[in-house]
């Protein structure tokens, strides 16, 4: 495996192109993710080499989909290995009938209803328009939104600015989430379906170019290979 490392946006950019597949911290053994590639000093400075600013502009100018994919751990996949990874973690059916057959819980059935209404929708107004702004309704809360994007139904496309009458700033900003669907059709990603047997064996061809046998090892457990 190459030692990346990198100091630009740009730079991660050409990465995530070339492996397919970036967590943002370590998340697969000799494998890179995005705080290991990258200069601690750099993180949370504000600048334009703060990759922490870096992780949602990936989602937003469609170089990448972002989300806790895999063991609810945030990571950028590339348009490019996008419907192999969702042809082997998604299902091909629609979360009505996944809750039908008690695969989905109420709470992920009805969050993503709504984002798919409302495309962008941040968890502010998600949380508002489920009825969960109640103390005790914020773990399901975030459970149905961990559910949604390990199924690969949801994407982070963003954050939003919490700001006062007056437009300033005021507090923590909020994640802000698009279906998978709708991200990949305005990123112009391939949308033709591909059986899984076909992705997996697509996926092991290409990280068996670029991955040691440790890496390949934790690869294949995720990917089924």
């Amino acid at each position: 495996m190459k030692n990346y490392q990198i100091r630009t946006y740009e730079e991660a950019i050409e990465v995530i192109k070339e492996i397919g597949l970036l967590p943002l911290a370590k998340l697969i053994p000799d494998y890179p993710s995005l705080d290991s590639i990258t200069s601690k000093n750099h993180w949370h400075c504000g600048s334009e080499l703060d990759p922490w600013m870096w992780r949602t502009k990936f989602s937003v100018e469609g170089v990448a989909a972002y989300g806790k994919f895999i063991k609810k751990k945030s990571v950028l996949i590339s348009c490019e290995l996008l419907p192999l990874v969702k042809s082997v973690l998604g299902s091909n059916h629609t979360l009505k009938r996944r809750y039908n057959d008690g695969l989905v819980s109420r709470e992920a059935l009805e969050l993503f209803g709504l984002i798919h209404d409302e495309p962008g929708i941040d968890t502010r107004l998600l949380r508002a328009k489920a009825g969960m702004k109640e103390k005790e309704k914020k773990k399901p809360f975030d459970l149905a939104l961990l559910e949604l994007q390990g199924s690969m139904d949801i994407v982070v496309s963003g954050t939003k600015e919490k700001t006062n009458e007056l437009g300033e700033k005021n507090g923590w900003s909020s994640t802000s989430f698009e279906t998978l669907d709708y991200w990949a059709t305005n990123n112009h990603v391939d949308s033709v379906q591909i059986h899984t047997e076909e992705a997996t064996k697509e996926l092991n061809e290409h990280f068996s170019k670029i991955c040691n046998p440790e890496s390949m090892k934790a690869l294949g457990k995720i990917f089924t290979f």
